[in-house]
């Protein structure tokens, strides 16, 4: 398959436009579709790229610049205990990773409960409460992009 084809399909299939929280010149922060926690996204190489070794020593550095916004933002609006950066890229082609903030109780944001039912383990990616509140994400992401 086409790697553009390969490389739009990641972009729609994860929303990565509409759900942008912070771009740089080579990655993109965004909003999860699917919350298994609370503020849960995804960063993606800017560009298609199929392994890891193909990412060049700028971006890596990109890379760093950006998980320290990433990390300095969800800090000061979830209060994270600690982050999961999961790159499996077994689905989807494209060097990505799952941004999972983990939390070891209970979070309250835009009238919800929200609790990571996988901590002190392994995050439990299918178990999401509210994924189909689309207007819960866009608070989401709204609070997170005020923060930055």
């Amino acid at each position: 398959m086409d790697s553009s084809i390969i490389f739009n399909e990641f972009k729609i299939k994860f929303n990565v436009d509409e759900y942008t929280i912070y771009k740089n010149k080579s990655w993109t922060w965004s909003l999860r579709p699917v919350q298994p926690t609370l503020g849960s996204g995804i960063i993606s190489l800017n560009r298609y790229a199929l392994q890891l070794s193909e990412v060049t020593s700028k971006e890596m550095e990109d890379l760093g610049a950006l998980i320290q916004v990433v990390e300095k933002t969800m800090k000061g609006t979830f209060n994270y205990n600690i982050m999961n950066y999961l790159m499996l890229m077994m689905v989807d082609h494209h060097v990505h990773y799952h941004v999972i903030p983990r939390y070891n109780g209970k979070r309250i944001f835009d009238q919800l409960d929200w609790v990571d039912n996988g901590w002190p383990a392994i995050p439990v990616l299918t178990d999401n409460q509210y994924k189909d509140l689309p207007e819960n994400r866009k608070s989401i992401l709204n609070q997170l992009i005020k923060n930055l």
